[in-house]
């Protein structure tokens, strides 16, 4: 007798038809095995009626996540760093130097781009490692031994050197020019990368060549096949280069894709001597600007409206209490709530915030549009099925006047305590 496996017409139909009396027998005995099953001819195959269940009314649903969204995600990504293997250059020959903005001590999406460049950069030789400086305190805690599960380790850093005392933070461009100086005395970095952003790594990358009467490519924004292609011309033209003759590079946004295959050490090593310099500018920190003053596209921080907010004089006092530049939908702008010049979107403006939370958004597609390079996002919704609530790192359930009033209450009484009310970190 043949040991290939018959399929039962009969029951198959009785499957598909769910008012039919013996439909839960039938898809009990069928489904109650695994989904997957190994074929006559030695392959897995799936069994599409083994995935999901019937729901209340009478429908079946798919389940592909497994739970809600936020648990899948979270074990998902428990998971994928579990599996992570951990690369280690014991004696790198060479380095491909990175100077990270790390802004308030966090890596940011521009530097995890450079870092991903700077990764396969290092790739393409032999024992190169990847080596970030690092200028200020890094929030993370760093030590001696590897640390493979610091965001630097999991960005591609292999070796790491922190100059975080107080001469290095802010705006000090003399000083952490002689320190990156004393870096390419010593370790003599085959390559200097930085992002290519306002008064940090656009500045500290022209000072650099300058002093090493090197000539540095600024905006660049590809590598491939040993050239490097920047924009020039207004941004109207492409320039190319061969990478054999460029040591620093201001990298543009996107340059490449962030590590996210494996894990490395991030080892901090000692940091070599610095002379003291003779400061001329010296940083008098930021001027207090009102957020609302900002325009949205080079907004930080933004707290945005949508149809949920019904106490509107609530909302305003919570953007000045929170220090957030205002933002709506279109719903909100349409209904005459908020101008239109902060309608955040496809159709109004594209926003890069470090912190956006969306206050009564349900998420349209030009909303999400709008808001997809924006580093953390923060839904407040009464409605956990939204597409913005699916689409945010952190989600708050509930009414939004209660959660306003709640957050403002507890930035306050943290604004006394510290005696510094009105200046909160975004992060």
């Amino acid at each position: 007798m043949s040991d290939l496996i018959r399929k039962d017409p009969r029951k198959d139909w009785i499957l598909r038809n769910r008012l039919h009396p013996l439909h839960e027998q039938v898809a009990a005995e069928m489904n109650g095995p695994a989904a997957e099953v190994r074929g006559p001819s030695g392959l897995i195959r799936r069994n599409p009626h083994a995935v999901g269940f019937i729901g209340p009314n009478g429908i079946k649903r798919i389940d592909r996540l497994g739970g809600s969204a936020a648990a899948a995600a979270g074990a998902k990504r428990e998971q994928k760093e579990e599996q992570l293997p951990i690369i280690a250059i014991d004696a790198p020959q060479a380095y491909v130097a990175v100077v990270v903005d790390m802004p308030n001590g966090e890596l940011s999406a521009h530097d995890k781009d450079v870092l991903g460049q700077a990764r396969a950069l290092a790739d393409a030789a032999e024992d190169t490692a990847v080596l970030a400086v690092v200028f200020g305190p890094v929030k993370a805690a760093l030590g001696t031994e590897a640390n493979p599960d610091h965001p630097l380790g999991l960005a591609g850093v292999d070796r790491v050197v922190v100059f975080d005392s107080e001469a290095y933070q802010g705006f000090a461009p003399e000083q952490q020019l002689e320190a990156m100086l004393a870096v390419e005395r010593t370790l003599e970095p085959a390559q200097w990368l930085f992002p290519d952003t306002h008064l940090s790594g656009n500045d500290r990358a022209l000072r650099l060549a300058a002093r090493l009467g090197e000539r540095p490519i600024m905006h660049a924004w590809q590598i491939k096949n040993g050239k490097v292609t920047s924009r020039g011309g207004s941004e109207l033209t492409d320039i190319t280069r061969e990478l054999a003759s460029a040591r620093i590079l201001a990298l543009a946004s996107e340059c490449a894709m962030p590590v996210d295959e494996a894990r490395y050490e991030a080892r901090v090593i000692a940091s070599p001597a610095v002379p003291d310099v003779l400061t001329r500018i010296k940083d008098a920190g930021a001027v207090a600007v009102d957020p609302n003053q900002i325009s949205l596209g080079e907004a930080e921080f933004i707290l945005s409206a949508g149809n949920g907010i019904h106490d509107w004089d609530q909302f305003h006092e919570a953007a000045r209490v929170l220090g957030a530049t205002e933002g709506a939908s279109r719903v909100a702008v349409d209904d005459g709530f908020m101008p239109r010049f902060r309608q955040v979107g496809a159709t109004g403006t594209w926003v890069t915030a470090r912190v956006y939370i969306a206050v009564g958004i349900s998420g349209a597609v030009q909303h999400l549009q709008g808001i997809g390079s924006c580093e953390k996002v923060i839904a407040i919704n009464t409605d956990a099925g939204c597409d913005m609530v699916k689409r945010a790192d952190l989600s708050v359930i509930g009414d939004s006047q209660e959660i306003l009033a709640a957050l403002m209450a507890k930035v306050q009484a943290d604004g006394a305590a510290d005696g510094d009310e009105g200046k909160h970190d975004v992060a």
